[in-house]
């Protein structure tokens, strides 16, 4: 039975003449490189190119009527140059995506993706056809309430001219694609459809009979007890069955000695209304999309399924959490006991994700001491700032003392770059700390001040610095006796567009990092 979350059959293609194609979408930076079988289609370009003068311009896509292929339909989509100071492998990726697109709405069902290798980007070919699966990606609810459009095209063919690296490299497309479309599954459908309980669910269905151990706690006495800050969140969301929060739990272990232990905590917030700090002014549409990270800690779970890496343990929790606005809300000026026993008052109930995740990592913590070589991660849509700081397109890595001794973030940064899903990198400093120090003898911890994110300084950088000290991570750094490497993920600018499809970041760039070098 087909797997409904891929979304199309990858089919490697030995001859671009191939008559079961209906479209041949051609990326290349210049029409020079099309050469042996391909040399058809270079001359039928190079004749276009004298009625076009725009031809390898980027952004530009040419649709040609030809004979010389069987299905007639012959689309250009030019990177561009790849030779300046900013141009990077995503040129692919963009290219692919526009030459799809236009494949599809000219009728295409089995469209055939032409990707040369280019030796100046290793990955380029990977990249490119990543880019062009995002195209062809179809939300859940279309699935399951259309289901005659429950996918664009039927199959997706690949040629390069060394066949050999299509087909070796088709488990690892269809591994990373199918742990970007549970990323979007969950991540971009609407705060009903994927609400607490729904998620816990699609988890499971997801998992079931699979090599992933799944785990759900939803009892608010347990919230209570194991979860405080978190129970605050679910206080008022709580007292409606069908958005009661959830912790899921997934376990991965792979064959072979363990030498890495990933423990990830996701931020999942399945609807942000600010709570009581209502986000007013119009600015809550789109926060239904507050639960990526968790979304991408569940994605990277099916990477892990698929690829199955040897010789690494990850442990992972998505904090599925309704922040709802009621009589029943946790409200600015509440003192709170954390798990790690640090009394934190609530400065702004808008800052609910880092309450989600701070207690679950607290936990993840604990567990950490007795794992080999463990690696403590949050990730989270968290903050305005971190989009306003590094743009739209960039996911944000900031490491602890342990984490940054072993250059974390630059290598997280490096296999990001390689694989088209960037990162930025920032630091947590003193002045993050002090910014979450209590300011009266009442609390240990301010968890917020009462300004938008965008406004503060250092937005992205403090919510770090406070998870850090309301888990008691505080008592694992470089100076302690059991030093404990933790990152944390800002993905608010790398998500995606809204209104628009989720992208699945960071799920590449951490099976860049972490799996695909231990896979045979």
């Amino acid at each position: 039975m087909t797997d409904i979350r891929v979304p199309c059959t990858l089919v490697p293609c030995l001859d671009v003449a191939d008559a079961q194609y209906d479209a041949v979408v051609v990326v290349t930076d210049s029409i020079d490189k099309l050469t042996g079988n391909l040399e058809n289609i270079k001359a039928v370009l190079q004749d276009y190119e004298h009625v076009d003068g725009k031809l390898e311009n980027p952004g530009f896509v040419h649709f040609i009527k030809t004979d010389v292929v069987p299905s007639k339909r012959l689309i250009f989509a030019p990177t561009g140059p790849l030779n300046r100071d900013y141009d990077d492998v995503r040129r692919f990726a963009d290219a692919a995506n526009r030459g799809i697109n236009r494949a599809v709405a000219a009728g295409s069902n089995n469209p055939l993706l032409v990707r040369p290798v280019d030796d100046s980007f290793p990955k380029a070919g990977l990249v490119t056809s990543l880019g062009a699966m995002q195209v062809l990606y179809v939300p859940i609810e279309v699935r399951e309430d259309v289901p005659s459009r429950a996918r664009k095209v039927n199959n997706l063919g690949v040629w390069c001219n060394d066949q050999t690296r299509v087909v070796k490299a088709l488990p690892i497309l269809n591994g990373l694609e199918k742990g970007r479309s549970v990323c979007r599954d969950i991540g971009g459908s609407d705060p009903e459809r994927m609400a607490a309980p729904r998620v816990a669910q699609y988890v499971q269905d997801v998992f079931k009979g699979t090599c992933i151990k799944v785990n759900i706690l939803s009892d608010p006495e347990v919230f209570k007890k194991e979860y405080p800050l978190l129970a605050a969140v679910n206080r008022s969301a709580g007292c409606v069955e069908r958005h009661r929060g959830h912790v899921i739990f997934l376990e991965y272990v792979g064959e072979g000695d363990i030498d890495t232990t990933l423990l990830l905590v996701g931020k999942g917030i399945t609807y942000d209304t600010g709570g009581a700090d209502i986000k007013a002014g119009g600015v809550m549409a789109g926060m239904h999309r507050d639960k990526c990270g968790a979304a991408a800690v569940a994605g990277f779970f099916q990477v892990l399924d698929s690829l199955k890496p040897k010789g690494l343990k990850v442990l992972g929790a998505m904090s599925m959490v309704r922040n709802s606005v009621g009589s029943e809300c946790y409200v600015a000026d509440e003192i709170i006991t954390s798990r790690a026993g640090v009394r934190v008052r609530v400065g702004n109930t808008d800052a609910e994700g880092r309450m989600v995740m701070a207690d679950v990592l607290c936990q993840m913590k604990e567990k950490a001491l007795n794992e080999v070589n463990p690696h403590l991660f949050t990730i989270a849509t968290l903050t305005g700032h971190a989009i306003r700081a590094m743009g739209p397109n960039y996911s944000i890595i900031l490491d602890n003392g342990p984490a940054s001794k072993e250059q974390t973030s630059q290598k997280m940064q490096a296999a990001g770059s390689q694989y088209g899903d960037p990162f930025e990198i920032s630091n947590i400093r003193r002045e993050d700390y002090e910014f979450h120090k209590g300011k009266s003898e009442y609390e240990d911890v301010l968890q917020c001040n009462n300004v938008p994110s965008t406004m503060t300084p250092r937005g992205h950088q403090t919510p770090a610095a406070f998870m850090i000290m309301a888990s008691g991570l505080d008592k694992h750094g470089i100076d302690s006796e059991r030093p404990l490497k933790y990152s944390h993920m800002d993905i608010a600018g790398s998500s995606g567009p809204f209104p628009g499809v989720p992208t699945g970041s960071p799920v590449v760039a951490m099976a860049a990092r972490y799996v695909l070098d231990r896979v045979a």
